[in-house]
Protein backbone atom coordinates (compact mmCIF):
# COMPACT_ATOMS: atom_id res chain seq x y z
CA UNK A 1 0.00 0.00 0.00
CA UNK A 2 2.98 2.63 1.02
CA UNK A 3 4.72 1.66 -2.09
CA UNK A 4 1.25 2.52 -4.52
CA UNK A 5 0.78 5.89 -2.70
CA UNK A 6 4.15 6.66 -2.68
CA UNK A 7 4.10 5.92 -6.67
CA UNK A 8 0.44 8.00 -7.21
CA UNK A 9 2.16 10.96 -5.51
CA UNK A 10 5.28 10.96 -7.66
CA UNK A 11 3.09 10.90 -10.62
CA UNK A 12 0.85 13.71 -9.62
CA UNK A 13 4.84 15.36 -8.93
CA UNK A 14 5.66 14.52 -12.45
CA UNK A 15 2.07 15.92 -13.77
CA UNK A 16 2.35 19.04 -11.99
CA UNK A 17 6.01 20.19 -13.39
CA UNK A 18 5.42 18.89 -16.56
CA UNK A 19 2.59 21.34 -16.39
CA UNK A 20 5.14 24.28 -14.60
CA UNK A 21 7.41 23.92 -17.87
CA UNK A 22 4.42 23.86 -20.28
CA UNK A 23 3.19 27.16 -18.53
CA UNK A 24 6.21 28.88 -17.80
CA UNK A 25 7.46 28.37 -22.09
CA UNK A 26 3.73 29.74 -22.95
CA UNK A 27 4.00 32.78 -20.54
CA UNK A 28 7.95 33.07 -22.27
CA UNK A 29 6.32 32.94 -25.54
CA UNK A 30 3.96 35.29 -24.88
CA UNK A 31 6.37 38.13 -22.95
CA UNK A 32 8.88 37.74 -25.50
CA UNK A 33 6.13 38.96 -27.67
CA UNK A 34 5.18 42.19 -25.85
CA UNK A 35 8.45 43.50 -25.22
CA UNK A 36 8.52 46.03 -27.96
CA UNK A 37 5.24 47.43 -26.40
CA UNK A 38 6.87 47.01 -22.81
CA UNK A 39 9.47 49.35 -23.85
CA UNK A 40 7.49 51.58 -25.46
CA UNK A 41 5.53 51.94 -21.95
CA UNK A 42 8.07 52.20 -20.50
CA UNK A 43 9.50 55.02 -22.11
CA UNK A 44 6.62 56.81 -22.37
CA UNK A 45 6.44 56.53 -18.36
CA UNK A 46 9.59 57.77 -18.37
CA UNK A 47 9.24 60.81 -20.63
CA UNK A 48 6.61 62.12 -18.86
CA UNK A 49 6.93 61.55 -14.46
CA UNK A 50 4.46 62.75 -12.06
CA UNK A 51 5.56 63.37 -8.56
CA UNK A 52 3.32 61.29 -5.57
CA UNK A 53 -0.99 62.18 -5.64
CA UNK A 54 -0.06 63.69 -9.09
CA UNK A 55 0.17 60.46 -11.07
CA UNK A 56 -3.29 62.26 -13.52
CA UNK A 57 -1.76 61.35 -16.47
CA UNK A 58 0.09 58.34 -15.87
CA UNK A 59 -3.07 56.32 -14.37
CA UNK A 60 -5.10 57.69 -17.39
CA UNK A 61 -2.92 55.94 -19.77
CA UNK A 62 -2.86 52.24 -17.11
CA UNK A 63 -6.87 52.55 -16.75
CA UNK A 64 -7.39 52.67 -20.45
CA UNK A 65 -5.41 50.27 -21.14
CA UNK A 66 -6.83 47.40 -18.34
CA UNK A 67 -10.31 48.05 -19.67
CA UNK A 68 -9.05 47.47 -23.11
CA UNK A 69 -8.44 44.21 -21.90
CA UNK A 70 -11.85 43.95 -19.85
CA UNK A 71 -10.67 43.92 -17.17
CA UNK A 72 -13.02 45.68 -14.39
CA UNK A 73 -11.14 49.17 -13.03
CA UNK A 74 -11.78 51.51 -10.41
CA UNK A 75 -10.04 54.83 -10.22
CA UNK A 76 -9.36 57.64 -7.51
CA UNK A 77 -8.24 54.45 -5.00
CA UNK A 78 -6.11 57.04 -2.62
CA UNK A 79 -6.20 59.91 -4.94
CA UNK A 80 -4.64 58.92 -8.50
CA UNK A 81 -4.64 54.84 -7.69
CA UNK A 82 -5.98 52.30 -10.34
CA UNK A 83 -7.26 49.08 -9.04
CA UNK A 84 -7.86 46.40 -11.77
CA UNK A 85 -9.51 43.01 -11.24
CA UNK A 86 -9.59 40.30 -13.29
CA UNK A 87 -11.80 37.13 -12.77
CA UNK A 88 -11.06 33.47 -13.89
CA UNK A 89 -13.70 31.18 -15.19
CA UNK A 90 -12.49 28.87 -12.88
CA UNK A 91 -12.53 29.31 -8.69
CA UNK A 92 -9.21 29.53 -6.50
CA UNK A 93 -7.66 32.19 -4.97
CA UNK A 94 -7.21 36.24 -4.93
CA UNK A 95 -3.84 36.74 -5.84
CA UNK A 96 -2.53 40.68 -5.74
CA UNK A 97 -0.15 42.14 -8.21
CA UNK A 98 1.49 45.71 -7.30
CA UNK A 99 3.62 48.14 -9.06
CA UNK A 100 4.19 51.79 -8.07
CA UNK A 101 3.54 54.63 -10.06
CA UNK A 102 5.35 58.23 -8.65
CA UNK A 103 8.54 60.20 -10.01
CA UNK A 104 11.05 61.64 -8.08
CA UNK A 105 12.25 65.40 -7.48
CA UNK A 106 15.01 64.53 -9.68
CA UNK A 107 16.53 66.38 -12.72
CA UNK A 108 17.90 63.80 -14.93
CA UNK A 109 21.23 63.68 -16.32
CA UNK A 110 21.09 60.71 -18.27
CA UNK A 111 21.44 61.26 -22.25
CA UNK A 112 18.67 59.23 -23.65
CA UNK A 113 16.30 61.02 -26.24
CA UNK A 114 13.25 59.91 -23.88
CA UNK A 115 14.97 61.54 -20.84
CA UNK A 116 12.61 63.67 -18.81
CA UNK A 117 12.19 67.20 -19.37
CA UNK A 118 9.54 67.98 -16.76
CA UNK A 119 10.10 70.45 -14.39
CA UNK A 120 7.26 71.06 -11.46
CA UNK A 121 6.62 72.85 -7.84
CA UNK A 122 8.00 71.14 -4.77
CA UNK A 123 8.46 72.18 -1.53
CA UNK A 124 8.19 75.78 -3.03
CA UNK A 125 11.18 75.03 -5.37
CA UNK A 126 11.14 74.15 -9.24
CA UNK A 127 12.51 70.42 -9.75
CA UNK A 128 13.04 68.36 -12.05
CA UNK A 129 10.81 65.44 -12.20
CA UNK A 130 12.47 61.77 -13.02
CA UNK A 131 11.34 57.96 -12.61
CA UNK A 132 14.99 57.66 -10.98
CA UNK A 133 13.81 54.69 -9.21
CA UNK A 134 12.00 52.37 -11.77
CA UNK A 135 8.77 52.78 -11.16
CA UNK A 136 8.46 53.29 -14.72
CA UNK A 137 9.29 49.98 -15.41
CA UNK A 138 7.44 48.20 -12.90
CA UNK A 139 4.05 49.75 -14.11
CA UNK A 140 5.14 48.80 -18.24
CA UNK A 141 5.86 45.11 -16.73
CA UNK A 142 2.59 44.95 -14.95
CA UNK A 143 0.54 46.46 -17.88
CA UNK A 144 2.35 43.45 -19.84
CA UNK A 145 1.32 40.98 -17.41
CA UNK A 146 -2.74 42.05 -17.46
CA UNK A 147 -2.26 41.26 -20.73
CA UNK A 148 -1.10 38.06 -20.95
CA UNK A 149 -3.49 36.69 -17.79
CA UNK A 150 -6.56 38.24 -19.42
CA UNK A 151 -5.37 36.65 -22.73
CA UNK A 152 -5.93 32.84 -20.77
CA UNK A 153 -9.09 33.94 -18.23
CA UNK A 154 -10.68 31.32 -19.22
CA UNK A 155 -7.91 28.79 -17.82
CA UNK A 156 -7.49 30.93 -14.75
CA UNK A 157 -7.77 29.32 -11.59
CA UNK A 158 -8.99 32.26 -9.41
CA UNK A 159 -8.97 36.03 -9.60
CA UNK A 160 -5.78 38.33 -10.30
CA UNK A 161 -6.19 42.02 -8.66
CA UNK A 162 -3.59 44.75 -10.37
CA UNK A 163 -2.60 47.33 -8.05
CA UNK A 164 -1.39 50.57 -8.96
CA UNK A 165 -0.11 52.34 -6.57
CA UNK A 166 0.40 55.93 -6.24
CA UNK A 167 2.55 58.29 -3.38
CA UNK A 168 5.32 55.23 -2.99
CA UNK A 169 8.08 57.55 -2.25
CA UNK A 170 5.70 59.40 -0.03
CA UNK A 171 3.04 61.60 -0.02
CA UNK A 172 3.69 65.60 -0.23
CA UNK A 173 3.86 66.68 3.52
CA UNK A 174 -0.03 66.89 4.92
CA UNK A 175 -1.55 64.06 2.07
CA UNK A 176 -2.71 60.80 2.80
CA UNK A 177 -1.37 58.34 -0.01
CA UNK A 178 0.86 55.18 -0.86
CA UNK A 179 0.15 51.80 0.07
CA UNK A 180 -1.02 52.50 3.29
CA UNK A 181 -3.66 54.86 2.12
CA UNK A 182 -4.61 52.00 -0.64
CA UNK A 183 -5.25 49.56 2.63
CA UNK A 184 -7.54 51.92 4.07
CA UNK A 185 -9.40 52.16 1.49
CA UNK A 186 -9.91 48.26 0.99
CA UNK A 187 -7.79 47.15 -1.65
CA UNK A 188 -7.13 44.40 -0.25
CA UNK A 189 -10.91 43.55 -0.15
CA UNK A 190 -13.77 43.04 -2.27
CA UNK A 191 -12.24 40.19 -3.19
CA UNK A 192 -10.22 39.67 -0.27
CA UNK A 193 -6.77 39.09 -1.08
CA UNK A 194 -4.73 35.67 -0.24
CA UNK A 195 -1.69 36.61 -1.44
CA UNK A 196 0.32 39.79 -2.77
CA UNK A 197 3.83 39.37 -5.01
CA UNK A 198 5.55 42.53 -6.08
CA UNK A 199 9.52 43.32 -7.71
CA UNK A 200 11.20 46.30 -7.62
CA UNK A 201 13.95 46.67 -11.05
CA UNK A 202 17.45 47.31 -9.27
CA UNK A 203 19.82 49.03 -11.12
CA UNK A 204 23.08 47.40 -9.48
CA UNK A 205 21.79 43.95 -10.31
CA UNK A 206 22.81 42.41 -13.68
CA UNK A 207 19.72 41.85 -16.18
CA UNK A 208 18.43 37.91 -15.84
CA UNK A 209 19.11 38.03 -12.24
CA UNK A 210 16.49 37.76 -9.29
CA UNK A 211 17.65 38.18 -5.91
CA UNK A 212 15.30 37.55 -2.51
CA UNK A 213 15.33 37.41 0.91
CA UNK A 214 12.89 35.18 3.13
CA UNK A 215 12.05 37.33 6.04
CA UNK A 216 12.83 40.73 6.44
CA UNK A 217 13.92 42.09 2.75
CA UNK A 218 13.51 45.87 3.33
CA UNK A 219 13.66 48.01 6.35
CA UNK A 220 11.14 49.20 8.45
CA UNK A 221 11.59 53.33 8.32
CA UNK A 222 10.36 56.13 10.41
CA UNK A 223 11.30 60.03 9.26
CA UNK A 224 12.09 62.16 12.28
CA UNK A 225 12.60 65.97 13.58
CA UNK A 226 14.10 67.08 16.26
CA UNK A 227 13.82 71.01 16.70
CA UNK A 228 16.29 72.34 19.52
CA UNK A 229 15.46 75.94 20.74
CA UNK A 230 17.94 77.92 22.82
CA UNK A 231 18.53 81.85 23.54
CA UNK A 232 19.33 84.06 20.93
CA UNK A 233 22.71 86.48 21.38
CA UNK A 234 25.18 88.55 19.28
CA UNK A 235 27.89 86.14 17.72
CA UNK A 236 30.50 88.34 19.80
CA UNK A 237 28.96 87.54 23.58
CA UNK A 238 28.27 83.78 23.07
CA UNK A 239 28.26 83.86 26.92
CA UNK A 240 24.78 85.26 26.72
CA UNK A 241 23.38 82.85 24.48
CA UNK A 242 22.19 79.11 24.86
CA UNK A 243 23.43 78.20 21.51
CA UNK A 244 21.69 75.42 19.51
CA UNK A 245 24.26 74.88 16.93
CA UNK A 246 26.30 73.66 19.86
CA UNK A 247 23.31 71.53 21.14
CA UNK A 248 22.77 70.18 17.85
CA UNK A 249 26.50 69.00 17.05
CA UNK A 250 26.21 67.27 20.48
CA UNK A 251 22.79 65.87 19.76
CA UNK A 252 24.03 64.16 16.65
CA UNK A 253 27.58 63.28 17.89
CA UNK A 254 25.17 61.10 20.66
CA UNK A 255 22.81 59.21 18.11
CA UNK A 256 25.78 57.98 16.57
CA UNK A 257 26.15 55.75 19.57
CA UNK A 258 22.69 54.16 19.07
CA UNK A 259 24.01 51.32 16.18
CA UNK A 260 27.28 51.63 17.77
CA UNK A 261 26.34 50.51 21.19
CA UNK A 262 22.69 49.43 21.62
CA UNK A 263 22.33 47.71 18.07
CA UNK A 264 23.76 43.57 17.92
CA UNK A 265 24.25 43.89 14.49
CA UNK A 266 25.43 40.37 14.09
CA UNK A 267 21.54 40.00 14.10
CA UNK A 268 20.51 42.91 12.44
CA UNK A 269 21.08 46.15 10.68
CA UNK A 270 20.07 49.49 11.64
CA UNK A 271 20.71 53.12 10.71
CA UNK A 272 20.26 56.64 12.62
CA UNK A 273 21.21 59.36 9.99
CA UNK A 274 20.28 62.95 10.54
CA UNK A 275 20.39 64.32 6.40
CA UNK A 276 19.53 68.25 7.01
CA UNK A 277 20.13 70.56 9.71
CA UNK A 278 18.44 74.15 9.41
CA UNK A 279 19.03 77.20 11.59
CA UNK A 280 20.26 80.88 11.72
CA UNK A 281 20.49 83.49 9.60
CA UNK A 282 23.80 85.73 9.82
CA UNK A 283 27.06 85.19 10.73
CA UNK A 284 27.47 86.82 13.60
CA UNK A 285 24.04 86.35 15.26
CA UNK A 286 23.35 82.95 17.49
CA UNK A 287 20.26 81.14 16.61
CA UNK A 288 17.53 80.79 18.66
CA UNK A 289 16.20 77.62 17.22
CA UNK A 290 17.69 74.74 14.90
CA UNK A 291 15.67 72.24 13.17
CA UNK A 292 17.01 69.10 12.01
CA UNK A 293 15.60 66.09 10.01
CA UNK A 294 16.81 62.21 9.48
CA UNK A 295 15.46 58.55 9.48
CA UNK A 296 15.75 55.67 11.02
CA UNK A 297 16.05 52.55 9.91
CA UNK A 298 15.27 48.80 11.36
CA UNK A 299 14.34 45.07 10.82
CA UNK A 300 12.55 44.48 14.77
CA UNK A 301 9.95 45.89 16.29
CA UNK A 302 12.17 45.53 19.62
CA UNK A 303 14.84 47.25 17.69
CA UNK A 304 12.44 50.26 16.31
CA UNK A 305 11.80 50.66 19.76
CA UNK A 306 15.20 50.83 21.21
CA UNK A 307 16.26 53.52 18.49
CA UNK A 308 13.03 55.44 18.82
CA UNK A 309 13.26 55.64 22.69
CA UNK A 310 17.41 56.42 22.35
CA UNK A 311 16.74 58.93 19.94
CA UNK A 312 13.80 61.05 21.94
CA UNK A 313 15.95 60.32 25.18
CA UNK A 314 19.45 61.37 23.68
CA UNK A 315 17.98 64.46 22.13
CA UNK A 316 15.79 65.59 25.22
CA UNK A 317 18.81 65.00 27.90
CA UNK A 318 21.57 65.99 26.07
CA UNK A 319 19.62 69.33 25.31
CA UNK A 320 18.85 69.98 28.78
CA UNK A 321 22.11 69.01 30.16
CA UNK A 322 23.07 72.84 28.31
CA UNK A 323 19.92 74.50 29.35
CA UNK A 324 18.38 74.11 25.94
CA UNK A 325 15.04 72.05 25.02
CA UNK A 326 14.38 69.57 22.43
CA UNK A 327 11.22 68.44 20.92
CA UNK A 328 11.66 64.99 18.71
CA UNK A 329 9.00 64.24 16.54
CA UNK A 330 9.35 60.53 15.45
CA UNK A 331 7.73 59.31 13.48
CA UNK A 332 7.47 63.13 12.04
CA UNK A 333 5.46 62.72 8.38
CA UNK A 334 5.89 59.19 7.64
CA UNK A 335 6.39 55.14 8.62
CA UNK A 336 7.04 52.59 6.69
CA UNK A 337 6.55 48.61 8.68
CA UNK A 338 9.57 46.10 7.29
CA UNK A 339 8.86 44.38 4.02
CA UNK A 340 9.00 40.89 5.51
CA UNK A 341 8.50 38.13 3.17
CA UNK A 342 6.15 35.11 4.60
CA UNK A 343 8.86 32.44 5.11
CA UNK A 344 6.73 29.67 3.97
CA UNK A 345 5.36 31.43 1.00
CA UNK A 346 8.85 31.80 0.11
CA UNK A 347 9.80 28.23 0.55
CA UNK A 348 6.56 27.29 -1.81
CA UNK A 349 7.19 29.81 -4.20
CA UNK A 350 11.12 29.76 -4.86
CA UNK A 351 11.09 26.89 -7.19
CA UNK A 352 8.50 29.50 -9.51
CA UNK A 353 11.36 31.84 -9.56
CA UNK A 354 14.53 29.73 -10.04
CA UNK A 355 12.50 27.51 -13.06
CA UNK A 356 11.35 31.22 -14.38
CA UNK A 357 14.84 32.84 -14.40
CA UNK A 358 17.03 29.49 -14.12
CA UNK A 359 18.91 28.20 -10.92
CA UNK A 360 21.85 29.68 -10.95
CA UNK A 361 20.07 33.72 -12.09
CA UNK A 362 18.31 33.19 -8.26
CA UNK A 363 20.31 34.03 -5.43
CA UNK A 364 20.24 34.85 -1.62
CA UNK A 365 20.76 38.74 -0.55
CA UNK A 366 21.70 40.47 2.34
CA UNK A 367 18.99 42.81 3.85
CA UNK A 368 18.67 46.10 2.25
CA UNK A 369 17.91 49.21 4.73
CA UNK A 370 16.42 50.81 2.15
CA UNK A 371 12.27 51.09 2.66
CA UNK A 372 9.49 50.22 0.85
CA UNK A 373 5.68 50.73 1.34
CA UNK A 374 4.76 47.43 0.14
CA UNK A 375 5.20 46.27 3.64
CA UNK A 376 1.64 47.49 4.26
CA UNK A 377 -0.36 45.11 1.82
CA UNK A 378 2.04 42.39 3.60
CA UNK A 379 0.71 43.11 6.67
CA UNK A 380 -2.71 41.75 4.63
CA UNK A 381 -1.40 38.59 3.22
CA UNK A 382 0.83 37.08 2.74
CA UNK A 383 3.46 38.48 0.21
CA UNK A 384 6.79 37.87 -1.49
CA UNK A 385 8.91 41.24 -2.47
CA UNK A 386 11.73 40.74 -4.58
CA UNK A 387 14.16 42.26 -6.85
CA UNK A 388 14.85 42.06 -10.71
CA UNK A 389 18.04 43.25 -12.65
CA UNK A 390 18.38 46.28 -14.46
CA UNK A 391 21.80 46.56 -14.60
CA UNK A 392 23.51 46.33 -18.34
CA UNK A 393 25.47 42.67 -18.31
CA UNK A 394 29.60 43.04 -17.26
CA UNK A 395 28.52 46.50 -15.69
CA UNK A 396 30.31 46.97 -11.78
CA UNK A 397 27.37 47.01 -9.44
CA UNK A 398 29.66 49.02 -7.53
CA UNK A 399 30.09 52.07 -9.37
CA UNK A 400 26.31 51.82 -11.45
CA UNK A 401 24.21 54.53 -10.58
CA UNK A 402 22.23 53.92 -8.39
CA UNK A 403 18.44 54.59 -7.28
CA UNK A 404 17.23 57.88 -6.83
CA UNK A 405 20.72 59.64 -8.57
CA UNK A 406 20.08 62.12 -11.62
CA UNK A 407 22.22 59.42 -13.30
CA UNK A 408 20.08 56.33 -13.01
CA UNK A 409 19.92 53.73 -15.76
CA UNK A 410 18.43 50.84 -16.45
CA UNK A 411 18.83 47.93 -19.02
CA UNK A 412 15.08 47.54 -20.95
CA UNK A 413 16.16 43.93 -21.65
CA UNK A 414 15.52 42.60 -18.21
CA UNK A 415 11.90 43.40 -18.63
CA UNK A 416 10.42 40.20 -20.01
CA UNK A 417 12.15 38.08 -16.71
CA UNK A 418 9.84 40.34 -14.58
CA UNK A 419 6.88 39.80 -17.00
CA UNK A 420 8.09 35.94 -16.77
CA UNK A 421 7.95 36.06 -13.17
CA UNK A 422 4.94 37.57 -12.02
CA UNK A 423 2.83 35.70 -14.40
CA UNK A 424 4.48 32.49 -13.24
CA UNK A 425 4.01 33.13 -9.88
CA UNK A 426 0.36 33.68 -10.31
CA UNK A 427 -0.45 30.87 -12.35
CA UNK A 428 1.88 28.40 -10.20
CA UNK A 429 0.05 29.97 -6.89
CA UNK A 430 -3.26 29.43 -8.43
CA UNK A 431 -2.35 25.71 -10.01
CA UNK A 432 -1.53 25.06 -5.89
CA UNK A 433 -4.62 26.31 -4.48
CA UNK A 434 -7.09 25.38 -6.68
Amino acid sequence: MKKLLLLALTAISLSASAQNAATRKLISTKADALQTKIVAWRRDFHEHPELGNREVRTAGIIAAHLKSLGIEVQTGVATTGVVGVLKGAKPGPVVALRADMDGLPVTERVDLPFASKVKTQYNGNEVGVMHACGHDSHMAILMAVAEILSGIKNDLHGTVKFIFQPAEEGAPFGEAGGAEQMVKEGVMENPHVDVVFGLHINSQTEVGKIVYRTGGIMAGVSDLQIIVKGRSAHGAYPWSSVDPMVVSAQIITGLQSIVSRNVNITENPAVVTIGAITGGTRFNIIAESVKMQGTVRYFTKSDEKMITDNVRRIATKTAEAYGATAEVLLPYSNHYPVTFNDPALTALMLPTLEGTAGKDNVSLRPPVTGAEDFSFYQQKAPGIFFFLGGMPKGSNALIAPSHHTPDFYIDESGFGLGVKALCNLTLEYMAMKK
